[in-house]
């Protein structure tokens, strides 16, 4: 990543070296070493590749009218969330703190900033939190599982701290646009007919 502005040469330095003292500061505490031993599932289940395969199967294998519009928009907002964050790697092109030696990790992907799990994993929280509320019981855990797939990038040194950040606010960024752009039942019920390929009618 080339800067020629001596502030943001500053900023990312300071990044770089905040990241750095946060990892070593808690490599020590027994929660950040739960943590770490469960990053690699952590890392995998905010997977792109993972997310838009299982969701996918979800619609296809469920089959349920009542959720075809949550379904769909869930969808919408997953496919926003690779481009938005493909786009702006390719752009800005940091290097990660450490090369990831991961076969999976090709094209912009390999670039830092931002992290695309971080945008993921705050998008399905917004989703689930306020498009499409989910009860507290369930919202909780999803909320635990949001934050910690955040924190676990940071331990994978797979992201900087900025990063991160960066992620999360383009997550609540897609959650915006999602709500803004919310798709209609009818045409959730058209897409869904379209990629299946057979006839579904509209809920009365």
């Amino acid at each position: 990543m080339r800067t020629s502005s001596p502030a943001l040469k500053y900023l990312l330095e300071k990044d770089v070296q905040v990241s750095k003292h946060f990892v070593v500061a808690v490599s020590n505490l027994s929660f950040f070493k739960s943590l770490r031993i469960h990053s690699r599932f952590l890392e995998i289940s905010c997977d792109g590749i993972a997310w838009f395969v299982s969701w996918i199967a979800f619609i296809w294998l469920l089959s349920s009218k009542s959720l075809y519009q949550m379904q769909v928009n869930m969808l919408f907002g997953l496919i926003l969330d690779v481009v938005i964050v493909a786009v702006l790697k390719a752009l800005v092109r940091r290097r990660r703190p450490v090369a990831s030696k991961d076969m999976l990790t090709i094209g912009p992907d390999k670039f830092s900033f931002p992290s695309g799990h971080a945008s993921r994993a705050f998008f399905v929280l917004l989703f689930f939190a306020k498009l499409y509320p989910l009860h507290i019981i369930f919202l909780m855990p999803v909320t635990a599982w949001a934050v910690s797939v955040a924190i676990s990038r940071l331990i994978l040194q797979r992201h900087y701290i900025l990063d991160i950040c960066a992620g999360a606010a383009i997550g609540v960024l897609e959650a915006l646009i999602v709500g803004l752009l919310w798709i209609s039942e009818e045409t959730a019920f058209s897409i869904v007919g379209f990629v299946t390929e057979e006839t579904v009618d509209s809920m009365e």
